[in-house]
């Protein structure tokens, strides 16, 4: 499991609505935090509990409480809040930051970042983002394929098939989200989110073929950059010693985080269409999930025809 960190440059990157106003070299800087601060009591002078660690947002709010300050005050206050720890000051609406938060940035080596658009709106969309970029991740050995709109985590023993399978299910129309490992990361307290390494990016390796790169042979619309999962496959070897559940009572789950993910085991052996199983599997599953259960149905029917049986029966003693 890792915790990872994100740059400033990054999140300049990622949002093409920030532009940098100094500190251009300092855009290596670190968040650690996905919380923005809003300093309100500080500029007050009040800094007991400053969350210095966090990027400082400064709306039309902040902005105007600090044009009643004095030039003296108002550099006092910007220098007690660029602490060694504070990744980068953020105003939005395209106002003009104070010059004396710019002398007291530079000073300290923080960049001062501005963006066009409302404080509301840009607190969130940065949270967001960098709620996902920090999200503690963890690695799982696996393919992960959107099959009818759910996430399928395919699992199982190296070389068991894994790679394969999600290729035929490629080619019937379903999309890969990564393939060999598969980063996960908890969005929120239900749902967990499945994407690829960088490197293996649109990438799926088949043994006896090599790499192949999915977006060039299938196209665009064969792959997705990230998916919630929702089912997790376990492709294991046939055993003839075991009994294999025949009425689909063996869904377990599988924990990520502090997630319940229900788990199907699959056995694989020669003759078995793995792809087409899989996919009759998540379309099952999806209809479990909107109320209606072919097992109970079954069961319902064999109990109606046992009393049947019973009453004909004692109807003809």
């Amino acid at each position: 499991m890792t915790t990872p960190v994100v740059k400033i440059h990054e999140l300049v990157d990622a949002m093409d609505d920030i532009k940098v106003v100094v500190g251009e070299e300092h855009l290596d800087r670190e968040i650690t935090v996905s919380d923005l601060s809003r300093p309100a009591l500080e500029l007050t002078g009040y800094f007991s509990f400053y969350p210095q660690n966090r990027i400082q947002l400064l709306g039309k709010t902040e902005l105007s409480f600090t044009e009643r300050m004095t030039s003296d005050e108002r550099y006092i206050i910007m220098k007690r809040m660029c602490q060694a720890d504070t990744p980068a000051f953020l105003v939005s609406r395209n106002q003009e930051p104070p010059q004396e938060l710019i002398k007291a940035a530079e000073e300290k080596g923080i960049p001062v970042l501005l963006s066009k658009r409302s404080t509301t709106r840009l607190s969130s969309n940065v949270t967001n983002f960098l709620e996902e970029r920090l999200a503690e991740r963890i690695s799982q050995h696996g393919v992960l394929v959107d099959i009818y709109g759910m996430g399928v985590l395919i699992i199982g023993d190296s070389g068991i098939g894994k790679s394969e399978t999600a290729l035929e299910l490629i080619q019937r129309g379903h999309r890969l989200v990564a393939d060999d490992r598969v980063e996960l990361y908890m969005m929120d307290e239900r749902r967990i989110i499945g994407e690829p390494p960088e490197i293996l990016r649109h990438l799926i390796e088949i043994r006896g073929i090599g790499v192949i790169d999915v977006v060039n042979l299938f196209g665009v619309g064969s792959i997705r950059s990230k998916k919630t999962v929702d089912l997790v496959i376990n492709l294991e070897h046939w055993d003839k010693n075991r009994q294999y559940d025949r009425l689909g009572h063996n869904l377990d789950n599988m924990r990520f985080f502090n997630v319940d993910i229900p788990k199907l085991s699959i056995p694989v052996k020669v003759g078995r269409n793995l792809s087409i199983i899989i996919e009759i599997a998540t379309m099952n599953i999806r209809a479990k999930e909107m109320g209606y259960d072919a097992t109970q149905t079954f069961e319902t029917n064999l109990n109606n025809l046992i009393q049947q049986n019973t009453l004909d029966n004692q109807q003809n003693n």
